[in-house]
């Protein structure tokens, strides 16, 4: 594996591990309805966005001067996906409809086969389905049981998968895009989530500490963790980040046992073997070649 392609893997699982501070956070944004948190969170991305391009001088109106099909791949895979998390938490048991939901990691795994010059082996499969496995422990410990009434909820988690993993797929397509172009797309995300909050919940004012964590989201993981899946979905290795995407869930649960707030059972240390175990697996092909391998240097 080429040098630039492990840096930029390592950097999409950088957004990995700031995704499994969301639960930690959004518990400390207090009672801030879930359609708000969303537009005041990505809002901050905006804002910080904004304050970047201005301090180096350049115009953001030429910064989000990206092309049609860019714009239109950002906003389904952002708005379109938080759009459809909600609407499956709305109709189906929470349980049930994150399992569903967290079907994109293993899918990403399946699609990047699709991609010119991508080719997917036995062990990238196994080590997804080994990390789809261990979210099944973290999500559904006490089981999951699956009623047709709420069909509705679970269409909409598979369009959650869907749409994510296709979006971290086909990102790979505009490489060449630079990746702040992603505050564009945070910007819209935060205009939509508020529109339909407007339209379906009331305003809540955070207060004290809420402010920080809502910031504190912005920064990491409903907001800064997509510049950086951005850069290693655009040039590192999907299959790696695929069954590296898993560690999210344990690594949540870890946080809220660390902070008091989760109990360690014996499904948590499981889930932990077989995440990291998958994620092991599904990264041979970085591991097993040391950094100045010959092959890097083509």
């Amino acid at each position: 594996m080429r040098q630039e392609t492990r840096r930029a893997t390592l950097i999409g699982i950088g957004a990995v591990l700031l995704w499994a501070l969301l639960a930690l956070m959004t518990a400390a944004s207090g009672t801030v309805p879930p359609l708000q948190l969303t537009a005041m969170s990505f809002a901050v991305a905006f804002v910080i966005a904004l304050l970047v391009w201005i301090r180096r001088g350049q115009n953001p109106l030429k910064r989000l001067r990206q092309p049609l099909g860019v714009w239109c791949l950002g906003i389904a895979g952002l708005f379109g996906y938080h759009t459809m998390y909600f609407v499956a938490l709305r109709n189906a048991p929470v349980v049930e409809a994150s399992l569903i939901a967290y079907l994109w990691p293993l899918l990403i795994v399946l699609f990047s086969a699709l991609l010119p010059g991508q080719r997917l082996k036995l062990f990238h499969v196994i080590g997804a389905v080994l990390g789809f496995a261990g979210a099944i422990l973290i999500v559904a410990k006490h089981g999951a049981h699956f009623d047709p009434a709420f069909t509705t909820g679970y269409l909409a988690a598979m369009a959650c998968a869907l749409i994510w993993s296709g979006y971290s797929v086909l990102n790979r397509r505009f490489a060449h895009v630079p990746t702040d172009a992603v505050g564009g797309f945070c910007g819209v995300t935060a205009v939509g989530a508020l529109v339909l909050h407007l339209a379906t919940e009331q305003t809540v004012t955070p207060v004290g500490i809420e402010w920080l964590a809502i910031l504190g989201l912005g920064l990491g993981p409903v907001g800064g963790a997509f510049f950086l899946w951005d850069v290693g979905t655009k040039h590192g290795d999907l299959r790696v980040l695929g069954a590296a995407a898993y560690l999210a869930p344990l690594l949540s649960t870890l946080v809220l046992v660390a902070a008091g707030a989760a109990v360690a059972t014996w499904q948590v240390w499981l889930a932990c073997l077989l995440i990291t175990g998958g994620a092991v697996l599904a990264s041979l092909d970085m591991l097993r070649r040391p950094p100045h391998d010959p092959a890097d240097m083509i």
